[in-house]
């Protein structure tokens, strides 16, 4: 993204938080960098450069703020409106894309040169691809530091680095200190190593907890996930082992907790939760945008920090799209509870509790189960087990490697699946933050009174206002209706 000095020194010295996340501020006579809403003096614009991203301003060497902590900030917003390219490779990066494979496998999977990708990286990131997965990496294993008790050589491995001698080096010169010693300065959480883990996930105020708690609660896959205590629990494999994973809200984000230890697959278990809570979200931005229609901005006063509910797991949410045509969320429910029940992987019994009793079933698994007799004609059974082997075959691709445009045409390219299910999937499977259901009856019903007609095209057009937060607007109509 380009940068215009003047204009981003006159927003680090207004601190408007509009701005927080949009670029990082290196100071060359400190050597550190900051967000633009650091609470320090505003240095002299001589002594300032201005860096697209954290990776690209430690990439010039420059070291975290320990005041305003842009390492602590979810998301990156500048990365929003990068081309549909760099998007992509940066989901796969989040997803650990490049842990265990190189540039030309990325570039490979998202059908560019590795060339073009590097020179992608630093015209929109300003960094190249391995510096922002080192950025991510050394980020990560420092909040293990802060956090947890776990041994420095399980943090490196936790992180994704090769051996400890390059997560030494690799931390010394982003931070300035050696993992010890920002071990010593910190507190940090009783975790024995091997055992129970919990971590705490940092994301933009404000979140409507209440609303997503209730959301799972209603929506939960019986015998995978439960809700109780204001507290998401859902079954999760990490390292090949089952494990149990817990969300609940806490200060400053949410609180993650493990049974057991996720080793290598820890990091990824962080993005999925970030992605199925919508952690990355920018509240305030969204409100902002959605306020300005008359219509909104009562339910988005009332409801501040609505966040898109996602899915851990891509394949169970498209299995819930299915099984939800034309029926009941309680109908749902059920019948999912039946194919848990009757085609998942039991746990063994220390595991078992709250309700959890069974690994979800894999696309492999339905791609060929007998699914008779379960509450579901035989249209619904052909289209689960068409999309299952989709999946399975790499049809449908789930790893976000493909855009917005091509998911949507894999998926209609199943038959059972129209317009409105892949809508569905989109939003909370992939994180469209622009999806919009227009056909969808609860939209109708919502807009009653501004679109008598109910038409879709008319619909559409008064959608047009709450670009690019359909998804969002989407979720307050539906609450309107409660």
């Amino acid at each position: 993204m380009e940068l215009v000095h003047e204009q981003c020194y006159r927003a680090v010295r207004s601190r408007d938080v509009r701005f927080d996340g949009r670029f990082y501020t290196g100071v060359r006579t400190t050597g550190i960098y900051c967000r633009p809403v650091c609470p320090a003096p505003a240095p002299k614009s001589e002594n300032i450069d201005f860096y697209p991203s954290a990776a690209a301003a430690e990439e010039a060497g420059f070291r975290p703020c320990k005041r305003c902590r842009p390492d602590s900030l979810p998301g990156t917003p500048a990365w929003n409106g990068t081309s549909a390219t760099v998007t992509r490779a940066l989901r796969l990066i989040a997803g650990g894309a490049l842990d265990d494979s190189d540039i030309e496998e990325l570039a490979d999977r998202l059908g560019v040169g590795d060339r073009q990708l590097r020179r992608l990286f630093l015209q929109h990131v300003g960094a190249s691809p391995i510096a922002v997965n080192r950025s991510r990496r050394a980020h990560f294993a420092k909040k293990l530091l802060e956090q947890t008790s776990l041994r420095v050589t399980e943090i490196a491995f936790a992180a994704g680095y090769a051996s400890v001698r390059s997560f030494n080096d690799h931390f010394k010169r982003v931070f300035r200190a050696t993992p010890s010693e920002v071990r010593d300065r910190e507190s940090r959480g009783g975790v024995s190593p091997g055992g129970p883990l919990a971590l705490r996930l940092t994301c933009r105020d404000p979140i409507d907890w209440p609303h997503l708690a209730g959301y799972f609660e209603t929506r939960r896959i019986p015998g995978v996930e439960a809700v109780a205590g204001g507290a998401y629990h859902r079954v999760i494999e990490a390292d090949d082992k089952t494990n149990i994973l817990t969300v609940r809200m806490a200060k400053d984000g949410i609180r993650i907790e493990l049974d057991r230890a996720a080793g290598r697959d820890l990091m990824r278990v962080c993005n999925r939760v970030r992605n199925q809570f919508d952690l990355d979200a920018n509240p305030k931005r969204v409100d902002e945008v959605l306020a300005e229609d008359s219509f909104l901005a009562k339910s988005v006063r009332a409801h501040p920090g609505m966040r898109v509910p996602g899915a851990y797991d891509p394949f169970e949410l498209m299995l819930r799209a299915i099984v939800g045509q034309q029926i009941s969320v309680k109908g749902t429910t059920t019948i999912l509870g039946r194919i848990v029940e009757a085609h998942g992987e039991p746990l063994e019994p220390g595991l078992a509790r709250d309700g959890l009793t069974h690994k979800a079933p894999t696309p492999e698994t339905l791609a060929d189960a007998n699914l008779d007799g379960l509450g579901m004609n035989g249209a619904k059974i052909r289209t689960i087990q068409h999309a299952a082997r989709a999946v399975a075959s790499g049809a449908i691709p789930l790893d976000g490697s493909a855009s917005f445009e091509e998911l949507d045409e894999a998926l209609l390219a199943v038959p059972g699946i129209g317009p409105w299910t892949a809508g569905y999937i989109a939003m909370r499977a992939f994180r469209n933050p622009d999806a919009f259901l227009p056909t969808d009856l609860g939209v109708k019903h919502a807009l009653a009174d501004i679109v008598p007609s109910k038409r879709q095209k008319e619909i559409e057009a008064r959608a047009e206002r709450w670009r690019p937060w359909r998804a969002y607007a989407l979720l307050h109509l539906w609450r309107s209706l409660a």
